[in-house]
């Protein structure tokens, strides 16, 4: 597949995954009325209206994941193929991560305190992020790949007490005393 193939089934993907998104009433933008480009802190009504939050670094991780994940299992396919296959699981997600269900699992079981959902900006840029992680995990050697991962679970961590790994232990298998830290 050509890289302008690529990338016209790139942007149909993420197209379709606003499309979904606006289907099911998701806000555009931040019902606040404007578009910030980093949101910093974790409990803010803002996190996961804007372009860019703490939740953000999750999806880079997501990218090297899958291309991790996507190498290992179908390696012979070219990259272009595993790409796209990444960003379908991806806009996949964030499709279902947006739906009444989820949404209450979060504020339930996750350190997500008053969470209601992506704005559809967001939502694009979770995908986008997830696309940089990708990408950055093709170029990058096997280290730094691992090195980024590391950090990028790390940072968060120590500064809002929250990452991928937390937020995915917490929604599958909810843990009061990970709870009670994140909460302090």
């Amino acid at each position: 597949m050509s890289t302008r193939r690529t990338a016209i089934a790139a942007i149909l993907v993420i197209a379709a995954a606003a499309l979904a998104e606006l289907a099911m009433g998701r806000h555009p933008i931040c019902t606040c009325g404007s578009i910030d480009l980093w949101v910093g802190t974790r409990d803010s009504p803002r996190t996961s209206q804007m372009l860019a939050d703490w939740y953000s670094l999750s999806h880079v991780v997501h990218g090297l994941l899958f291309y991790f994940l996507l190498w290992l299992v179908v390696r012979r396919r070219p990259a272009e193929w595993r790409f796209l296959a990444a960003l379908l699981i991806e806009a996949g997600w964030e499709v279902i991560e947006n739906t009444p269900m989820v949404i209450d699992r979060y504020r339930e079981t996750t350190a997500a305190l008053g969470y209601s959902g992506d704005s559809i900006v967001n939502s694009v840029s979770d995908i986008l992020m997830m696309a940089i992680g990708f990408l950055a995990a093709r170029k990058l050697p096997v280290w730094a790949a691992i090195l980024l991962v590391v950090a990028l679970e790390a940072v968060p961590l120590f500064v809002i007490r929250d990452n991928l790994t937390l937020n995915v232990w917490n929604l599958l298998a909810p843990d009061p005393a990970v709870q009670a830290w994140q909460a302090r």
